[in-house]
């Protein structure tokens, strides 16, 4: 596509087809979305519709593919650029030497005016060519756009300007002509390379290679991704960058800054999921099973939930669609009716004929167009650079608005995986005999606070595996094992141990620990140990709490208990009242309905669901579960919520910008058909004012990609 007014014709074309229920065409990516009947929105159902008007329409380029088509855009923008400077150089220079009175008599005048309009031939033919053919196309789907304009504006100059020499005078239009052209050319090859940029934002998602070392029919092969299906075993070299999501079979260290923007690697035990587009770490190899193949891997999801975002509109977008659709048949209507009207009120009709091709090319909505996509793609860009993947049309302009924020507490602003902060033994008991007990108990029990406490058992060498039989298993509260070395052990709350007869010391009242989740084991001889466990913030929490209090409304809803709420809030410096604990599902989504509007919400979990749908805008954190990562129309793609305070501030910064284009553009095509009706401004001088309005918007929405 050539302009937005290519988008609104294909638009026009296709929106009012049997089936179709909602249509958008974005010219900055050039890509269709379209929903609808599986019949009526096939690609063979369109393409024929589309192909009608002299348009491609084919399945959605790949990323690779699309970076190549901008860059044969630009080429083909260049070349046509190259011979309109080129010759229209001389085509100026032979009217600013008739405009001067530098030669010395008419005649002369005469015959360098036809050299003017010789030059001028290349110009108005091959390089503004492109403008005719997306006229005539946008005059097909009854749609004229900016094209019709300019290819009228294009040639009523050359047609004056002929009609004159055939008079005998040489006060020619061929520069207003080439003006037009090559500035627009200009001014469409800037906006190119943004729109190049703006797509290279998806690049800061790490692209691996295309094959993988596969376990298959006793051996290790290597076959392409395309070839894996999941479920298959994949080996992992040290240093390697995973193609394909999978679990792994045995623990390893992961590099994930490429990924999610992590400073450290992570350690990542048996069975812990892990992503393609991460690092593998260490010395050994390591096996994973996958999980998700080539197109289902979440770097696939990404980009696709990135590409839909960008390839639908959001309200501004909508209003500068129609503003610059009702734009261009007025400025046509009342190109036509200046020269009437001109020669009604006594001008001459050369003067009226300059007066309606001054209308003419002022008038192009090229400003208008461009001036909410370009900054939209600037911005998601941007956004997705800070961590921020974006997945509904309207989210963009939403943050921009966000009066409240309500976060979850674990695993969004906490790490979501309890860890060990103190633990007291028995007299007499080593530290190692404490861990060897605990470590046979807990590899027994699926309880997230067990688990923990086995990692932390297993952070010296491995004890020694004993044969295990399970006596009870309460779900919640604890377990009962007979082992082999060691006879019956208990592991679980001080109620489970109390229940089986046990005498355990009193609870500890270290005000430290008042948010601890407190596990007891115990053998025959009676208690054995204490652990103390808490789900620690993240530590870009509290920083980041502190800059968002600043100019918003923070509060953190949680369906934990309120001792364990109460010392998150004080780590964060969240007040009291800003905090709600033991709320349910339902709870939670009313205290966010009741928030002041727009209010966005954050949460990971299932039981967030509710809320990231009642919010106006949810955002699903870096480790949230499919059913929120579902709900949100944001993602994060990096542990914490630091990335959230930059989007914010992107968000609003592009909006700005949004509403900055859209005001530039709408005052200067409405002040300036004024003036060009009420008062004779030169065409030339029309040609400079229109460009210099489109490249105002152009590089006010580039400001949003090359920021700092």
């Amino acid at each position: 596509m050539w302009c937005t007014s290519c988008a609104l014709a294909v638009e026009g074309v296709l929106t009012h087809r049997q089936g179709i229920e909602r249509i958008s065409v974005h010219y900055p990516s050039a890509t269709l979305w379209v929903k609808g009947g599986a019949e009526a929105i096939s690609l063979e159902a369109l393409a024929p519709k589309v192909k009608r008007l002299g348009y491609r329409l084919t399945e959605l380029e790949a990323h690779a593919d699309a970076h190549t088509r901008l860059e044969q855009e630009s080429r083909y923008l260049s070349l046509r650029l190259l011979v309109g400077s080129v010759f229209g150089m001389w085509t100026m220079l032979a009217s600013l030497l008739i405009y001067a009175g530098a030669l010395p008599n008419p005649t002369i005048e005469w015959v360098v005016a036809w050299v003017s309009g010789a030059f001028s031939i290349p110009v108005v033919t091959f390089a503004g060519w492109p403008f005719y053919r997306a006229g005539l196309r946008t005059l097909r789907a009854k749609r004229p756009g900016m094209d019709v304009l300019v290819t009228l504006g294009v040639w009523s100059a050359v047609g004056v300007s002929v009609g004159l020499l055939w008079r005998g005078s040489a006060e020619v239009y061929f520069d207003t002509a080439v003006m037009l052209i090559v500035l627009l050319l200009g001014g469409r090859l800037v906006e190119t390379l943004c729109r190049h940029r703006g797509l290279k934002a998806l690049d800061v998602l790490p692209q691996p290679s295309d094959d993988a070392m596969i376990w298959e029919n006793t051996q290790w092969r290597v076959k392409s991704l395309a070839d894996v299906l999941p479920g298959s075993r994949a080996m992992l070299s040290s240093g390697e960058i995973i193609s394909l999501d999978g679990v792994l079979e045995e623990a390893a260290w992961i590099d994930t800054a490429s990924l999610t923007g992590e400073s450290t690697p992570r350690h990542f035990p048996k069975g812990e999921p892990v992503y393609a587009g991460c690092r593998l770490l260490g010395s050994a190899d390591v096996v994973i099973r996958v999980t998700h193949v080539l197109g289902q891997r979440r770097l696939d999801r990404l980009r696709d939930q990135m590409r839909h975002y960008q390839t639908q509109k959001g309200e501004l977008q909508k209003l500068a669609d129609r503003f610059a659709a009702w734009l261009s048949p007025v400025a046509l209507i009342l190109g036509v009716a200046t020269l009437p009207v001109g020669l009604l009120m006594g001008l001459g009709l050369e003067d009226a004929i300059v007066r309606a091709l001054s209308v003419l090319v002022v008038a192009c909505p090229c400003a208008v167009g461009l001036a909410v996509p370009l900054a939209s793609l600037a911005g998601s860009g941007r956004l997705l650079n800070q961590g921020i993947a974006l997945r509904d049309p309207a989210a963009l302009e939403t943050l921009a608005r966000v009066k409240a924020i309500a976060l979850d507490k674990t695993g969004t602003l906490t790490q979501g995986e309890p860890l060990l902060v103190n633990w007291a033994s028995r007299e007499g008991v080593t530290e190692k005999a404490l861990k060897d007990r605990l470590y046979q108990v807990a590899a027994n029990s699926q309880h997230p606070l067990a688990q923990a406490l086995k990692r932390w058992a297993h952070s010296d060498p491995a004890p020694v595996s004993s044969e295990a039989s399970v006596i009870k298993d309460v779900p919640g509260q604890g377990i009962q094992l007979r082992l082999t070395e060691y006879g019956d052990i208990w592991l679980g709350s001080q109620h489970f141990l109390n229940s089986q007869g046990i005498v355990t010391p009193p609870n500890r009242t270290d005000t430290a620990l008042r948010a601890a989740s407190e596990v007891m084991l115990a053998d025959a001889q009676g208690w054995l140990g204490s652990f103390y466990l808490e789900d620690t913030p993240y530590e870009d929490a509290a920083p980041s709490i502190q800059f968002l209090q600043a100019d918003y409304w923070v509060v953190m809803l949680s369906g934990d208990r309120p001792s364990a709420v109460e010392a998150v809030a004080e780590r964060l410096g969240l007040a009291p009242d800003a905090c709600f604990a033991e709320r349910s599902p339902e709870a939670k989504a009313r205290l966010v309905q009741g928030l002041p509007s727009p209010v966005m919400f954050i949460g990971d979990g299932v039981n967030d669901t509710l809320s990231l749908a009642a919010a106006d805008i949810g955002v699903a954190p870096f480790n949230a579960s499919d059913a929120a990562r579902e709900g949100a129309a944001a993602h994060l793609l990096k542990p914490g919520i630091s990335s959230l305070v930059e989007g914010l501030a992107t968000a609003r910064a592009t909006r700005r910008v949004m509403l900055q284009n859209m005001t530039l553009s709408a005052v200067y095509n409405t002040l300036a058909l004024g003036l060009v009706i009420i008062m004779a401004i030169p065409p030339l001088v029309a040609v400079l004012a229109m460009v210099a309005s489109s490249l105002s918007v152009t590089l006010n929405a580039a400001r949003l990609a090359w920021r700092d």
